[in-house]
């Protein structure tokens, strides 16, 4: 039977990891999306693909330099915390 504080501690890693991961793809999309807003505003163009071209592929970007950054903090919540409980450790 899993204990209440062992479910919350496993939880609050859990909610930690995807924190840490989704931070680098989520701190793009708010600077890309500035960046577009700012210069929408400046030049008084309001294009709709304007704004979501550019996030699209800043994201896409980032999301394949840190595709190994995510999978490896994943793995690591899963050896160190979610494997040994499943398995009873």
């Amino acid at each position: 039977m899993l204990d209440e504080v062992v479910f919350y501690d496993t939880l609050r890693q859990a909610l930690w990891v995807a924190v840490k991961i989704s931070a680098p793809i989520l701190t793009v999309a708010l600077v890309a999306g500035v960046v577009v807003g700012l210069f929408q505003a400046l030049t008084s163009i309001q294009e709709m693909t304007l704004t979501f071209v550019p996030k699209l592929l800043a994201i896409v970007v980032v999301f394949w330099a840190s595709m190994g950054f995510m999978a490896n903090t994943l793995v690591s919540l899963f050896q160190a915390h979610l494997i040994p409980m499943i398995a009873g450790g």
